[in-house]
């Protein structure tokens, strides 16, 4: 679908516009602060991307990505939203964890069997979206995610959590829902900011005696 040449401008929504290829002229656009591209059957995305040095706001979901650049890690300005979900995406570059001023991620909906290391270097992330994969474990790393007050991992193959967990004192949500657990870390009782922990849909594990606690103290648990 031809799209004539828009103004120079700071915010660029091409949601839905049935590009099929990113056109050359957006990685020129190099004011831009966010950029829109959902939905458009993207197979791959220009190293060139990383000339939008101010964006804050990358939206690549819905699309159909087997991977992403390096050149993501030269945008120094992301730091509020990068959307990847429902791609197809089966890793992420390592160079990624140099987008430590990211505070939110979203990368559901896709074909990670284990989280990527480079997201437990995003040390500014505030919330993690990773439900609707292939999970079958969460790093110990995930504990430099000092950050973190929103760690969604629905609908995995998670069996446990790492004892690291309990270092996240900033956590105020997890969703573990249709996971396969067996065992939780009795550390999170040490999560003093818990507000919600949801278990929905988890018919394998047996409730530890601890969860208790949790909800005297005011944690919703969802079960």
């Amino acid at each position: 679908m031809a799209l004539m040449r828009p103004p120079p401008t700071v915010h660029l929504d091409l949601w839905k516009k049935e590009l099929g290829r990113v056109p050359e002229y957006v990685w020129d656009q190099t004011d831009l602060e966010t950029l829109i591209l959902a939905d458009n059957a993207l197979s791959e995305i220009s190293e060139r991307v990383g000339r939008l040095k101010k964006l804050r706001v990358l939206d690549l979901g819905h699309n159909e990505l087997t991977a992403v650049p390096d050149a993501l890690a030269e945008l120094d300005g992301l730091t509020d939203f990068l959307y990847l979900h429902d791609n197809r995406l089966t890793s992420l570059p390592w160079s990624l964890a140099r987008l430590t001023r990211l505070r939110y991620l979203n990368i559901s909906r896709n074909a990670l069997a284990e989280l990527p290391e480079c997201v437990c270097g995003m040390t500014g992330l505030i919330e993690l979206r990773a439900s609707d994969n292939q999970l079958t474990s969460l790093p110990d790393s995930v504990g430099h995610l000092q950050h973190l007050r929103e760690l969604h991992v629905r609908n995995n193959q998670l069996s446990s959590l790492p004892e690291s967990v309990e270092t996240l004192q900033d956590l105020r949500q997890i969703d573990l829902r249709g996971n396969p657990l067996t065992h939780l870390p009795a550390g999170m009782t040490a999560l003093r900011r818990l507000e919600k922990l949801d278990l929905r849909w988890v018919a394998t594990l047996v409730p530890p005696r601890w969860i208790a606690d949790l909800e005297a103290r005011g944690c919703i648990v969802y079960r």
